[in-house]
């Protein structure tokens, strides 16, 4: 019968990449003529990618992707903010880290004009007075008016560009994809599932532009992930709490997590040992210890050994020298006691036995007997270490010496040649210290991506990403249903866990009636396809002296105010504050009947009143921003 081979470990070590810091880069010839090349920026809550926006092969990527983090220490000056890449490690700074963004939502503009600080010396813009290229920004979908209108304000009045254009990123994607695959014209409905650092969205997309009004939002995303299994490892693994960071749980996610197909059939494998020796990640902490003679050679460790021995016998050598003097005094006063008797002087005699605290001669002569003994056998054990110093036998080497041997080494009384002997062939139990430094990954692969389909793992109260695509299909005819389904879109950073596509359409083949039809498309670059789509648009559509579709000019952010959007195939909904103006008071007249009183005075009755108004402050808009 053939033996069953064992499964083979599959043992990983953590990364733990260090940033370096940004260059400066030059700014390139073709940026500046024939007209200022615009700046792409994909301003996300996760990484912020920014590059120009050129024909040419350098702007094939972006030059500059960084961590959207800002870390400065309390009572440190402006210019000593460290920002994105020049933090080399997240995890000392955690507490002093700073974002821009309040979940997808830029609040924080004074982070941000630091990120812009960044994004514009570093790609080499030199200008004096503000930037002189166009700029091509992304926002969050149904971004608030009042965002939108800081955002402007920063641009126009700090940085002074002369066009900006705002984007939704998961859009942008679907731009950028639908140009590689070709399609002419391109599909004017679909539905764009995007999953980013801080939510989810659906964006469904009709006759070619966002519907707002039924987009969607879930608040269950990569972060949430990483926390989840942080805390997951935290409660199977206590022992290694500091080591289990949210930089390395980041890092478990991209690298080692999968998304199930069928979750609780997925879980159901788990069960099976095999499988789970199979499929389990052992993830290798980094530790210090050194493993007990590991890179000691046999010859250092009898050296070692010797010494200590050497050591021993010289601290046991002088105990024995500094007793038998001892020793020695006390018999040479005992026997100076002894003579005085034998000379007749029984008065001191008396006196002296009194002082050693003894009652007869018997009892003087018995304690000078045992001090001569003791006195010969310790003469006679300083003869004997001094001839049998060096004789150490190799098998004593060989054995580690231990706290007994220690003890009995020090023990002045204790003969030196019977010493407890140990074989030479004694195994010593080895223990590999690397095996209590690893983290066995197993369920947790597929737990923590399985939180977007089911956000109760974690006690979120709200539905999955198929529930409010359900939700929002619901909402349409099935005529429109029919139209999005047929191109289901894929993007963000958090969609690329390994069965995402299959999962969905798994999911979509459940909800959709018997026999319909439906496309599911992954993008080609999922966490960099909004700035591809960003830079294609922007040489698509270049800003011009008038007009131009999607650009915003500064004429425009001066008349018509800092909320103002101007829409394009990839942009939200403008949908400008409604101002309901108060009406405004008008006298009352007193009826004749009641203008007098009884006694025929006249009543005290307001000659003017004030009808209700509403504050001039109350606005409305034609549609809600709808989360979940």
């Amino acid at each position: 019968m053939a033996s069953k081979e064992r499964p083979v470990c599959q043992i990983f070590s953590f990364q733990d990449c260090k940033a370096s810091p940004d260059p400066v880069f030059e700014l390139p010839a073709g940026c500046l003529t024939p007209t200022p090349a615009p700046i792409v920026i994909d301003n996300g809550s996760f990484q912020t990618r920014a590059g120009w926006a050129t024909p040419g092969a350098e702007s094939d990527s972006p030059r500059l992707l960084f961590r959207s983090v800002a870390a400065r220490s309390r009572g440190a000056a402006r210019s000593e903010t460290q920002i994105g890449n020049e933090i080399p490690n997240l995890e000392p700074l955690r507490w002093l880290l700073k974002s821009q963004f309040d979940r997808n939502v830029v609040v924080n503009f004074e982070i941000q004009e630091l990120m812009f600080d960044h994004v514009f010396t570093h790609l080499g813009i030199a200008s004096e007075g503000g930037v002189e290229h166009p700029l091509v920004l992304t926002e969050a979908p149904c971004n608030p008016l009042h965002c939108r209108q800081m955002m402007s304000e920063l641009l126009f009045e700090c940085y002074r560009v002369p066009h900006v254009s705002y984007g939704v990123d998961g859009l942008y994607s679907l731009y950028h994809n639908n140009a590689q695959r070709n399609i002419q014209p391109p599909p004017h409905t679909g539905i764009v599932l995007s999953s980013g650092f801080h939510c989810s969205q659906i964006l469904p997309v009709i006759n070619g532009r966002l519907d707002a009004v039924n987009c969607k939002r879930v608040n269950v995303a990569g972060s949430q992930s990483a926390s989840y299994l942080q805390r997951l490892l935290h409660l199977k693994y206590p022992g290694h709490l500091a080591a289990v960071t949210l930089s390395r749980m980041e890092e478990l996610l991209h690298e080692h997590s999968y998304t199930a197909v069928d979750y609780h059939e997925e879980l159901e494998k788990w069960r099976s040992p095999a499988f789970y020796e199979r499929e389990v990640h052992r993830m290798q902490l980094p530790f210090s210890g050194k493993v007990p003679g590991g890179s000691v050679s046999v010859e250092e460790r009898q050296e070692r050994r010797a010494q200590q021995l050497r050591r021993l016998q010289e601290i046991n050598a002088r105990r024995r020298e500094e007793k038998l003097l001892q020793d020695q005094e006390r018999l040479d006063r005992l026997m100076a006691v002894q003579e005085l008797m034998d000379d007749g002087l029984l008065d001191q005699f008396h006196k002296s036995l009194v002082e050693l605290n003894m009652d007869s001669a018997e009892e003087l002569q018995s304690y000078i007997n045992k001090l001569q003994l003791a006195v010969e056998q310790g003469r006679q054990k300083l003869l004997h270490s001094d001839g049998a110093e060096g004789k150490i036998e190799v098998s004593e080497l060989d054995q580690p010496m231990d706290e007994g041997d220690a003890v009995t080494l020090m023990d002045s009384d204790f003969p030196e040649d019977v010493l407890p002997e140990k074989p030479a062939n004694v195994v010593q139990p080895m223990f590999s210290v690397a095996e209590y430094h690893q983290l066995f990954v197993g369920t947790e692969r597929l737990r923590c991506p399985e939180i977007m389909f089911q956000p109760s793992l974690t006690g979120e109260d709200q539905m999955g990403l198929m529930e409010t695509l359900q939700y929002v299909l619901a909402r349409y005819t099935p005529e429109q249903q029919e139209a999005l389904v047929s191109n289901v879109f894929l993007t963000g950073g958090n969609m690329q866990y390994p069965g995402m596509k299959e999962r969905v359409e798994r999911e979509l083949l459940a909800m959709r009636p018997f026999q319909s039809h439906f496309k599911v498309t992954m993008a080609s670059q999922p966490a960099l396809g909004a700035w591809y789509g960003a830079r294609d648009w922007a040489l698509e559509h270049p800003p011009g002296g008038g007009a131009a579709e999607g650009w915003i000019s500064r004429q425009d952010y001066e008349e018509k105010g800092g909320e103002y959007l101007s829409e394009h195939c990839a942009s939200n909904v403008f949908i400008p504050l409604k101002i309901v103006k108060p009406v405004p008071a008008r006298p009352v007249e007193p009826s004749s009947s009641n203008a007098l009183t009884s006694t025929g005075a006249p009543a005290a009755v307001p000659t003017v009143t004030s009808a209700p108004s509403p504050s001039s402050s109350t606005v409305a808009a034609d549609v809600s921003m709808v989360t979940s």
